[in-house]
């Protein structure tokens, strides 16, 4: 009878449900990334090819060609991008507009914030929305939408299960690791990048590797066993690392990724937040102001245009002049943060690592004509810039150095790879990051409030929490009744000690068996405190840590404790309430660098 309702406990049926669920939700974004890039294709050839004249170069792994090639109409360029920007603009603001900007970031913060709640149309909105502004030539990447459309799948399956929020946050992300592993072809790097990229600190999300792995590897197996395309995204020479004096030269590649995207990331944010939301226009306009500025800056220079893949290939097959590598770094930047910042759909994986493609090119390149002895092979210095670049802007140094080696197929690099990433990783500021609704650490994050309270809670004291008692109630076990009422209508106590003659703890009076004597006009005059205490009460001492404290609020069930010097000791010293214990906690994370 129970199997017709939904609302069933899982794991009574099927124990180990998330590696089922984490399947299905592979399938789905296996599938969900093969329907985007057939949408991707034919907006391409809608706008590009057709109206534009325009077939932009291919990685060499999708069944492009890596070739320089001219517009043919390229007057077109400067509209076409902001006429894909208008349908997108409409499409997003008209009916999700949460489905804006880079997808990814959209993922962490349904995460962190969301409890892993992703609406159902969003998927499908930023899906069409991600092809008509990337195929229209804006300057964006196909994680994010792909990313969103496998989170949203595993969100809703999680949600119409009824499971609990940790199950769906897991199941989120299994589905957007699937997205990632297919699409790139990196199922180890895209599981890895979805647990890494929630935080800034090099913290990963361990609990959510195994459905990352399995929703990775089976999107990656549908995608590719259904598009034929079984290698990496990029044709590459074999390249090694043989001469330790190139070590040097990856450090400073390192830290010239780091400076670059640091001003990617302000560029970004800042054209933002200090030009498109102050606009006065409606939101669905803006994204064609985007496209507009984009398609001036690729009436002169096509290679903004797209995801820029090609490009990156060209530049691993060293047929990328220095001089144009160098501008398409610079007016990358500036397309990328005009399409996103805009109000643009898209992600920000694809336009990052070709500008750190195009930087490692210009590096490689001019380190070659200084010592061609040393740096013998520029092409390695493009792959090391790709990881570098993006490890610095992404807080994700981890999970891009195994998805750069996935792309590149091959860990014949993985020396220099560790060297620049964590270079470029360390020397971009905590607060400088692509993604801005990342955390600092799981200790900040609302998906983890609690587990960490208790470890904080024993190491505070109530010495920490207790105010300052100079104003405590205090009463003697024969004051009346008619005075211990005002002096409960002053203070703010809802527990008053009960001392003797000696100063010695008897007792205590509650607030909440005074209440029925407030209106009573007609006080029993015999009565005093001795009369009036509770049957029970618990104290706490001045060195008994603040989680003690907490489990005897829970088991009392009252709002304030007596303070007593030491266990046993019946010398009150004051009164802790739980007020005192949480803003304790909150200061205490407040201070907390």
């Amino acid at each position: 009878m129970g199997l017709s309702k939904r609302s069933i406990a899982w794991k009574e049926l099927l124990p180990g449900r998330l590696v089922p669920l984490s399947l299905l939700v592979g399938v789905v974004a296996g599938f969900g990334a093969i329907l985007f890039n057939l949408l991707l294709a034919w907006s391409d050839n809608g706008f590009m090819v057709h109206m534009a004249g325009y077939h932009m170069p291919q990685a060499g792994g999708e069944a492009g060609s890596a070739t320089l090639t001219e517009p043919a109409r390229r007057w077109m360029l400067f509209l076409v991008p902001a006429i894909g920007g208008l349908f997108s603009g409409l499409l997003v603001y008209t009916f999700a507009p949460e489905a804006e900007g880079h997808g990814t970031d959209a993922v962490i913060d349904a995460f962190h914030r969301m409890r892993g709640i992703i609406r159902a149309r969003v998927p499908l909105i930023k899906t069409l929305a991600s092809a008509l502004t990337i195929g229209s030539g804006g300057s964006a990447g196909r994680e994010g939408p792909i990313a969103q459309i496998g989170a949203g799948f595993g969100s809703s399956l999680a949600t119409w299960l009824k499971t609990s929020d940790r199950e769906r946050r897991l199941l989120m992300l299994a589905g957007a690791a699937g997205g990632l592993g297919a699409v790139f072809r990196a199922p180890l790097g895209g599981a890895f990048f979805v647990a890494e990229v929630l935080y800034r600190d090099t913290e990963i999300e361990s609990s959510a590797l195994v459905p990352a792995f399995i929703g990775s590897i089976t999107a990656y197996s549908v995608y590719c066993a259904v598009t034929g395309h079984w290698g990496a995204i990029f044709t590459v020479p074999q390249l090694n690392f043989n001469h330790p004096l190139e070590l040097v030269f990856y450090v400073f590649l390192g830290l010239i990724c780091a400076v670059v995207g640091v001003a990617h990331v302000k560029f970004f944010h800042g054209i933002r937040d200090r030009f498109f939301r102050p606009l006065p226009i409606p939101n669905h306009i803006k994204p064609a102001i985007g496209g507009l500025l984009v398609g001036a800056i690729a009436y002169f220079l096509p290679q903004v245009l797209g995801m820029g893949y090609g490009w990156a290939q060209l530049a691993i097959d060293g047929q990328l002049p220095l001089r144009l590598a160098l501008l398409i770094v610079i007016m990358k930047i500036a397309a990328t943060g005009l399409t996103i910042g805009s109000g643009g759909s898209g992600g920000v994986f694809a336009p990052s690592m070709v500008i750190g493609a195009c930087l490692g090119a210009t590096v490689g390149k001019l380190l070659h004509a200084w010592m061609p002895g040393v740096a013998v092979q520029p092409a390695a210095y493009v792959l090391v810039g790709m990881a570098g670049f993006f490890a610095g802007v992404s807080k994700a140094p981890i999970a891009t150095l195994i998805m750069v080696s996935e792309m590149a197929t091959g860990y014949g690099l993985l020396t220099p790879l560790m060297l620049t990433t964590g270079v470029a990783y360390l020397f971009t500021p905590r607060r400088i990051s692509i993604y801005e609704k990342q955390v600092n650490s799981r200790a900040d994050s609302p998906a983890h409030a609690g587990e960490f309270m208790a470890d904080i809670l024993e190491q505070m004291h109530v010495r920490d929490a207790i105010q300052e008692a100079d104003n405590l109630a205090l009463l003697h076990p024969d004051t009346p009744l008619a005075e211990i009422l005002p002096i409960a209508i002053k203070s703010q106590q809802r527990v008053f000690p009960v001392l003797d003659s000696q100063s010695a703890l008897q007792g205590v009076v509650l607030f909440d068996d005074l209440r029925k004597y407030f209106l009573d006009r007609d006080l029993p005059k015999e009565m005093v405190a001795q009369d009036l205490l509770a049957k029970s009460f618990v104290t706490v001492s001045l060195d008994e840590d603040l989680s003690s404290a907490l489990r005897k609020f829970r088991e009392t069930a009252h709002d304030e404790l007596v303070v007593v010097e030491q266990p046993g000791s019946a010398h009150a010293v004051g009164v802790l309430s739980r007020h005192d214990v949480i803003a304790s906690y909150y200061d205490r994370m407040h201070q907390t660098p």
